[in-house]
């Protein structure tokens, strides 16, 4: 068949020096290219997997973060609530569901949670920051168990996390699944900014309790509380001895609680559920083990099982004197008085990275700070809290980072030493690995990060808006005490276990 006549390549002529190098970086990038396309495709387990996706300007310290939160100017929203709140929202949703710019609303794909921030007078927000910043390092405050004040303020601050990424400059802020909203009749939720923790702290009794009064006559006269009796309203009352004198009155909002404890020492019956509230992890008190870290500490954790902190606590914290008796003699176990305080943390974050398993027992509530502190030091939580509901659960699956124990099966003579000595190398690698992947759930940052826990907390909140909106339509429209209808509100207490 005729056609085009190629050489043979015994008779072509010689590559010139320059086609050679040419051809030896086309070589050279194809080499490359391989490699790095291996590299992504080989198991995470063979690489580095980022505890945190953090910006190079982020930080996980709240008090370099507050410092520079306060020298930055946060002009004030000039937005007012409309004459007729009911009606503007009643158009605003309207539009939602028959106009075009929201066709799948009320599903997930409508976009980001909508929040409006109250515009509180400084004594509730600004000045509470200060007199923390100004206050800190000069205090030797303890509570009565101990503990430094401050240091405990740091533990609950939840509530200045979740504030300081919500007013920030659109232009700075990483997530996407909560926006802030300018106008009362486009918000989903409303953010109530009012350092509760900080007042209980560091005011006198008396004056603490006169501003809890006036925070809430300030809350409770806006109309679009008086519109939903607070059912879509936020307050952060992460402290178990937070807001405690008025909470009563404001029962029916969405609490930020950092467990939901069923004795009624800290929640009355009824004033907190997982329909209606969102549990939150304390802030690490020790430092982040990334993976770099649990490499190298990986073949040094000599201990088996860890714990620093209180050995005597109330109400279901009673196990942890148990827990000492039983464990006291066995061989590679540490169990130690400590306290949060600096020379606390350096030696809860030293036996952490030298621990293979840390127990985390309940405290005076359920939960415990020691949890998280174990997570982010990849050091593998053993948790004995019957009781105890956990940070996010609806998203995060935590058989995959910890160990569930019954308080029953902890005490019986040598059970758990034997139960621990019994999981496999292979498992523990793995949750290790999980450790460091779960790790950056728990971390609060400035700015806040995607899948970072202030993210997480409103995703969780997302996902009560519909049902919000049911029981706000229903109590506007039922007759009042026409008829006794009993719904999740008439719950007698939480009875949650783990099993």
């Amino acid at each position: 068949m005729a056609g085009k006549q190629f050489p043979s390549p015994a008779h072509s002529r010689p590559a010139s020096a320059s086609s050679r190098r040419l051809l030896a970086a086309v070589a050279a990038s194809l080499i490359l290219f391989t490699a790095f396309y291996f590299l992504l495709l080989s198991p995470s387990s063979h690489r580095p997997t980022p505890a945190i996706l953090a910006s190079p300007s982020a930080t996980t310290s709240f008090l370099a973060s507050l410092d520079r939160f306060l020298s930055d100017p946060h002009p004030a929203a000039s937005a007012a609530a409309p004459g007729e709140l009911d009606a503007a929202i009643r158009v605003q949703e309207e539009a939602r569901l028959y106009g075009d710019e929201y066709p799948a609303w009320p599903a997930p794909a409508a976009g980001p949670l909508r929040v409006y921030v109250y515009e509180m007078p400084g004594k509730f927000t600004y000045d509470l920051l200060r007199l923390f910043r100004d206050s800190y390092r000069d205090t030797d405050n303890l509570t009565s168990n101990g503990s430094p004040v401050h240091r405990l303020i740091e533990q609950h601050s939840i509530d200045y996390w979740l504030w300081a990424d919500l007013i920030a400059p659109e232009s700075q802020r990483l997530l996407k699944s909560v926006v802030r909203v300018q106008r009362q009749e486009e918000a989903d939720i409303f953010y109530v900014p009012f350092f509760t923790t900080i007042s209980y702290f560091l005011l006198e009794k008396q004056e603490c309790k006169a501003l809890y009064r006036e925070a809430l006559k300030w809350v409770t006269d806006q109309p679009a509380w008086q519109r939903s009796e607070g059912r879509d309203h936020v307050i952060p009352v992460h402290h178990p001895w937070s807001f405690k004198s008025v909470r009563r009155f404001v029962k029916k909002a969405i609490w930020l609680l950092p467990d939901m404890d069923s004795t009624g020492n800290w929640y009355k019956p009824g004033q907190v559920y997982l329909e209606k509230d969102v549990i939150l992890p304390y802030v690490p008190n020790v430092d982040l083990c990334d993976h770099k870290c649990v490499l190298e500490t990986q073949f040094k954790r000599s201990i088996l099982l860890f714990f620093r902190g209180r050995l005597k606590r109330n109400a279901g914290g009673k196990i942890r004197s148990k827990l000492v008796e039983e464990l006291k003699s066995a061989e590679d176990i540490v169990i130690e008085e400590g306290s949060a305080g600096a020379q606390g943390k350096a030696a809860a974050q030293d036996g952490m990275r030298k621990s293979l398993f840390c127990l985390s027992p309940a405290g005076d509530t359920p939960s415990s700070a020691r949890l998280f502190d174990a997570i982010v030091s990849g050091c593998i939580p053993v948790i004995i809290s019957d009781e105890l509901e956990l940070p996010f659960e609806g998203i995060l699956d935590y058989r995959e980072i910890a160990l569930f124990v019954s308080s029953s099966d902890a005490v019986q003579p040598g059970w758990l030493v034997k139960y621990l000595r019994g999981i496999d190398a292979k498992r523990i690698r793995e949750i290790q690995s999980n450790l460091v992947k779960y790790s950056r759930h728990f971390l609060y940052s400035s700015p806040a990060q995607p899948l970072g826990p202030e993210d997480l907390t409103w995703r969780m909140i997302a996902g009560k808006v519909v049902n919000i909106k049911l029981q706000i339509r229903r109590s506007q429209r039922l007759v009042r005490e026409s008829r006794s209808v009993c719904t999740c509100e008439c719950r007698v207490g939480n009875t949650t276990r783990m099993l």
